[in-house]
């Protein structure tokens, strides 16, 4: 059993992320910012932790973060005005790494997107350049930290049903089911196999597409 913190937990993503983890015996403590979502974030099996971490300082998200085993970032400002997405997909992202360093809590699994690297290619007077530039430099500051962590990549999010298959780089937009993003965590967390790795990846197709444990190698 293992102690996870979530946060974004009443994202789409961590909502079907959270019954994963409760099944298989993890204790899961999901960070809201509406007190409103906290009967969503139980009704997973998870517990819920009302916190603003958008002005939460470093020592005040390692009390939020210490006795747990592992941080899952699945936080995001969800395309609001360029600052709020500065200041929670890449500064509070930040803070959240250094947190958990300062708690002693290592492993970290940020959750990215499919086109993060440093040549993105998102123009600066795109409406997407904040987002892109914020998750690179958020990517970049795990790489540099001391923590076990992994940067998961999907491409373009969708509602279908979970296949439990991925593509490992896919081409195009790398098209991924929310669900089979959430079993995707759910594997990294499983074990060491992910460390230290930037894992993009898709749903791809019959052809392509391989169990999610045999795609990470786990």
């Amino acid at each position: 059993m293992s102690r996870i913190i979530v946060f974004g937990g009443h994202g789409r993503i961590a909502l079907l992320l959270a019954p994963l983890l409760v099944a298989r015996g993890d204790e899961v403590t999901g960070v809201i910012r509406n007190p409103e979502h906290a009967s969503d974030v139980e009704a997973t099996g998870a517990e819920a932790l009302v916190a603003d971490i958008e002005n939460l300082d470093v020592d005040e998200l390692a009390e939020i973060i210490r006795g747990h085993d592992a941080v899952v970032w699945s936080a995001g400002a969800g395309g609001g005005s360029p600052e709020r997405t500065y200041a929670v997909d890449r500064d509070a992202a930040q803070r959240s790494m250094d947190a958990a360093e300062r708690a002693g809590v290592r492993r970290y699994v940020m959750v990215s997107w499919l086109g993060s690297t440093a040549d993105h290619g998102v123009p600066e007077g795109d409406s997407f350049f904040p987002y892109a530039d914020a998750k690179w430099a958020a990517d970049e500051h795990l790489r540099g930290s001391g923590l076990e962590g992994t940067i998961l990549a999907p491409g373009t999010l969708t509602f279908d049903e979970p296949t439990a298959r991925i593509q490992i780089d896919p081409a195009g937009s790398g098209a991924v089911s929310r669900a089979d993003v959430a079993g995707v965590i759910a594997a990294s967390l499983h074990g060491p196999c992910t460390i230290g790795r930037t894992i993009r990846f898709g749903n791809g197709d019959a052809a392509t597409a391989v169990p999610i444990t045999e795609a990470l190698g786990c």
